[in-house]
């Protein structure tokens, strides 16, 4: 039976990964706490891949945050990541580990890349500011896998998501993505029957989301093609896959739909002195799905199973709180309007 090792595992991606292998039920999980296992320790990789037998990884471990976070940490962003990215790639080589899929980020492309973003468009320009250093670590996550494939043979593959969203995301009140944020922001005005909510930045630009266990079938499809298959779409100096949903929000409409479900009926303002990021950020996904892959599921139902999963870890009061139903269009009770 195949033994496969997900770093990572307790993240938002990792622990998608976990369950859809686990549904697939023919391999053993390899798994490991961050407390028992440090990433960026070489000596502590070394001894847990010479003690284990591992077949195949997925690289899902990182330093992950949204612009806050990117901008008050650039340095251990980097570092952290390039140290978790190198060890793994290194000591899975050295270990004869049959494949590996690193998983990377949208931001490695240019910050005025045209759109939808081609696999092509990497390193063509440069990068969007506020998450620079995150995003060099994971350009090199990307070239790691290539050199070791182009000098040792080695069967270490890329795909680079969009902006992922599901159950087991980080919900920290700043350091968060834009749609985890915005959930935990309009849960404690909802709670607090605060007047109005503000929200970072213009409200204007355009970004894709895609819900984790659909990226977690991703990974999953991409690492069952044969690597025959896989040479024609990609070349040893382009060798990483995008996934993502093909579809865009902006920010604002963004906003309101997170306060649809939320049961928040205040004001929403935005504050066009903080930075709003890169004005567009959509995948071009058409490789992926030239091999058959397809997200199924939607937006709005995804955004509700998020919000679900928020609200299991932060219980609240049943008579105060509601979510929007997405299966007819109905609340289950009336929300007032949102007033823009």
């Amino acid at each position: 039976m195949e033994r496969i090792f997900v770093a990572g595992h307790r993240g938002m991606v990792g622990s998608a990964l976990v369950r859809a292998l686990r549904e697939r039920g023919d391999c053993q999980l390899i798994l490991r706490s961050r407390e028992e296992l440090d990433l960026s320790d070489a000596a502590q990789v070394d001894a847990f891949f010479d003690e284990n037998d591992i077949d195949t990884v997925y690289l899902a471990a990182a330093r992950v945050g949204g612009i806050h976070a990117n901008n008050s940490y650039p340095a251990e962003f980097i570092r952290t990541n390039l140290q978790i990215e190198t060890n793994v790639i290194h000591y899975a080589w050295r270990y004869q580990v049959k494949r590996l899929l690193f998983l990377g980020s949208s931001c490695i492309y240019p910050r005025s890349a045209p759109q939808p973003m081609r696999e092509e468009y990497l390193l063509s320009g440069a990068l969007e500011p506020t998450n620079e250093p995150y995003a060099v670590a994971k350009i090199a996550g990307i070239k790691l896998c290539e050199s070791y494939n182009r000098q040792y043979g080695t069967d270490f593959r890329s795909i680079m998501p969009t902006n992922l969203y599901g159950p087991g995301d980080n919900f920290h009140a700043q350091d968060s993505h834009v749609l985890p944020a915005l959930i935990r922001r309009f849960h404690e005005a909802q709670q607090s029957d605060l007047p109005e909510v503000q929200v970072w930045g213009s409200g204007e630009v355009l970004r894709e989301f895609l819900f984790v266990d659909d990226m977690a079938r991703a990974c999953l499809w991409l690492m069952d093609q044969p690597r025959e298959i896989l040479n024609k779409l990609i070349s040893p100096h382009c060798s990483h896959i995008n996934a993502g949903s093909g579809e865009e929000i902006r920010i604002a409409s963004l906003a309101v739909q997170v306060a649809e479900v939320m049961g928040y009926g205040g004001h929403i303002v935005f504050d066009s002195s903080k930075p709003d990021g890169p004005p567009r950020k959509l995948l071009d996904s058409t490789r992926l799905r030239s091999l058959g892959w397809e997200p199924s599921i939607s937006f709005r139902e995804g955004l509700q199973r998020t919000a679900e999963d928020f609200i299991a870890g932060h219980p609240v009061n049943p008579m105060s709180y509601v979510f929007a139903d997405v299966h007819d269009g109905r609340h289950r009770r009336d929300i007032p309007r949102i007033r823009l």
